[in-house]
Parts: C-alpha cells; sequence; structure tokens
C-alpha cells in the first residue's frame, strides 16, 4: 500500500462510478476516505475494495441534512479532520424537455445536485477547513456549460453548481481553494441512457476517441486537491475527451 499522505478526503456518491473513481484516485495517493452513498450494501463492498485500513462509508441521501451531519461527524471521529470535500452526489430522474417537466422532479433535481453540495461545504468549512484549510472539488458537467437537449434540469443544476463554485471560492479565501470538473460523457451506471448500444457512434464525436471512464475524472480530483493546484480556486476544469473543440463546426 502507498504510505499514508496524512490527508483525508469526503467524497460523495462514491459506492460506484466517478465518486468511487475519484475515491481510488486519492487512496493510491495515500489519502484516507469516506464515502457515502445510498444503498449501503454497495458502499461497503466499495470500502473492502478500497481498503477498510484506509476508507469508511456512511450510507444515507445526499440532500438529507441529518445524513450531512453525521457523515461530517463520522469521518471527524474516525480520522480526526477532513482536508478535501469531493460534491459528486447527483441525480437526474427525467429525460425530456423542460415545457413538459414536473416543477416537483425539478425541485428534486436541484436539491440533490445543488443544495446538497453547499450544505457539504459549510458542513467541512466548520468542522475542519476554515481553521485548517483544504479544497473542495464540486463534479459539474458540460452540461452546465450549453444545452443539452432533453437533460435540460439537470443541465440546470450543473450550472448552478459551477457559480456555487465560483462563490464558495471567494468567500473561503484563502483558507480552502474550490474548484469544479465538468465531465463530457463517462461510462457509469448513471450515463448509460446516453450511450448504453451506441458507444462507437457515441464516442466518434469526441476527438481523442472514446468516452471518459472514472479514472480520467479521479485524476482530475487528484490534482485539483494536491499542492501542484496550489495557485487554482475558482475554476471549471472540462474533462470532456476534447468534445467542446468541436463547437461551431460543421
Amino acid at each position: 500500500m502507498t504510505e499514508l499522505s496524512g490527508k483525508v478526503a469526503l467524497v460523495t456518491g462514491a459506492s460506484r462510478g466517478i465518486g468511487y473513481g475519484v475515491a481510488e484516485a486519492l487512496v493510491a495517493r495515500g489519502d484516507r476516505v469516506c464515502i457515502t452513498g445510498r444503498n449501503e450494501e454497495a458502499l461497503k463492498e466499495a470500502v473492502e475494495r478500497l481498503g477498510a485500513d484506509r476508507a469508511i462509508g456512511v450510507p444515507g441521501k445526499a440532500h438529507d441534512e441529518a445524513h450531512q451531519a453525521v457523515a461530517v461527524e463520522r469521518v471527524m471521529e474516525a480520522f480526526g479532520r477532513v482536508d478535501f470535500l469531493v460534491n459528486n452526489a447527483g441525480t437526474n430522474p427525467v429525460f425530456g424537455p423542460l415545457a413538459d417537466l414536473d416543477l416537483g422532479v425539478a425541485r428534486k433535481v436541484y436539491e440533490t445536485n445543488v443544495v446538497s453540495a453547499l450544505g457539504f461545504a459549510q458542513r467541512t468549512w466548520h468542522a475542519w477547513q476554515r481553521e485548517n484549510g483544504g479544497a473542495i472539488v464540486n463534479i459539474a458537467s458540460i452540461a452546465g456549460l450549453a444545452p443539452s437537449p432533453f437533460i435540460g434540469a439537470y443541465g440546470i443544476s450543473k450550472a448552478a453548481m459551477i457559480n456555487l463554485t465560483a462563490q464558495l471560492a471567494h468567500e473561503f479565501a484563502p483558507t480552502v481553494r474550490v474548484n469544479a470538473i465538468a465531465p463530457a460523457v463517462v461510462k457509469t451506471k448513471f450515463a448509460k441512457a446516453l450511450y448504453e448500444g451506441r458507444e462507437e457512434e457515441a464516442a466518434a464525436a469526441y476527438p481523442l476517441g472514446r468516452l471518459g471512464v472514472p479514472s480520467d475524472i479521479g485524476g482530475a480530483a487528484a490534482f485539483l486537491t494536491s499542492d501542484q493546484s496550489d495557485w487554482i480556486t475558482g475554476q471549471t476544469l472540462q474533462v470532456d475527451g476534447g468534445l467542446f473543440l468541436n463547437a461551431g463546426v460543421g
């Protein structure tokens, strides 16, 4: 095992997919992690894969304020610090035009994707980061940077997360750096509807010739929580295989 770095991260929505890829990258460099997720069994399995000496899991729903409090309390109890927060938990329960969107669903998307990220940031700030420093990484999406047909509610929430990133970066400076990552399509269960059965066709739109994988985002998150990014805050890093290079090209 890699020698311990002494640093600790809380990664939300990390029993699988992008969140797990982030947790895996942080553990690989020597950090200890607390991961959260809705499925308790999946969370236990993820902790076992990461290593029970390096990881703990706290089950619950990201938008539940009681869960947010318990998660931060548990990481402080277990490790005594929380240097990094990675807000990855998110939802996209609906596909379709905004004209027909159920407003209750819109509220759910915003509550899970944006308000929960703010809640976790408030709690890690007060528990450790305000006095000791650290970094926050918000997992946004390229859907927050440009219109995305049929996932408008999700895109709106990710645009809000990008703005939240800038706001927190301003307010939490100089103690804590806050940045976002905006992935394009990453091969996860969450994004299957965007590529399943047509992966080759979907990947053809990307100059780098493939869709993303969780480790692509894990590497970016590891960078943004490292000393190598000490002069970077308030930024949104597009990790998109070059997709936006095609903007405006006929």
